[in-house]
């Protein structure tokens, strides 16, 4: 595999990100979720008007992973009001960690979660926290992997269905 770079998105990327936005959830979550339901949150969360927004939010950031000229993964992390839930000043949010299926294994997630960290850092944050499907065991362990653990639990809504979030954090040094 060749090196794999991390730049922070723009406006100007606002494509990209909606195709590997789009791409890497369904590739995610299709398998555990009827079309429609897929269908209708991909066509609502991922417009031009919803990420234009988001990537102009100020307590916001996205990073793409590229592979030469391949986007194969992307990052996106709150703080401050921007934050989903807790909106914890003395918090960094992950709210997404997204790489193609084609790269699962290869270290594309460790290098966005170390992006997440390095800005935690940065900011001067006292830990960072994040929501996981809780049939998404190979994200949980991930998480784990690298020092997080689970502290509550909410409801993210796809189409009709209710389904459970584990709300996981990691203290910071």
């Amino acid at each position: 595999m060749t090196q794999i770079t991390l730049i922070q998105a723009t406006l100007q990327d606002i494509i990209t990100l909606q195709i590997i936005g789009k791409e890497t959830f369904y590739e995610t979550f299709a398998p555990h979720n009827t079309e429609e339901s897929m269908n209708e949150y991909l066509e609502k969360n991922f417009t031009e008007e919803k990420l234009g927004k988001e990537l102009t939010h100020p307590d916001s950031q996205f990073f793409i992973a590229w592979e030469n000229d391949q986007a194969i993964g992307y990052l996106k992390v709150n703080s401050g009001n921007a934050q989903t839930e807790l909106q914890d000043d003395q918090a960094l949010e992950i709210e997404r960690i997204y790489v193609k299926a084609a790269y699962h294994g290869k270290k594309v997630g460790q290098i966005l979660y170390e992006k997440a960290l390095d800005i935690a850092k940065e900011q001067h944050k006292s830990w960072l926290w994040l929501g996981v499907w809780e049939e998404n065991k190979k994200a949980i362990r991930f998480y784990e992997k690298n020092g997080f653990t689970a502290f509550d639990k909410h409801i993210f809504r796809m189409g009709e269905e209710e389904q459970t979030d584990i709300m996981m954090r990691k203290t910071l040094e």
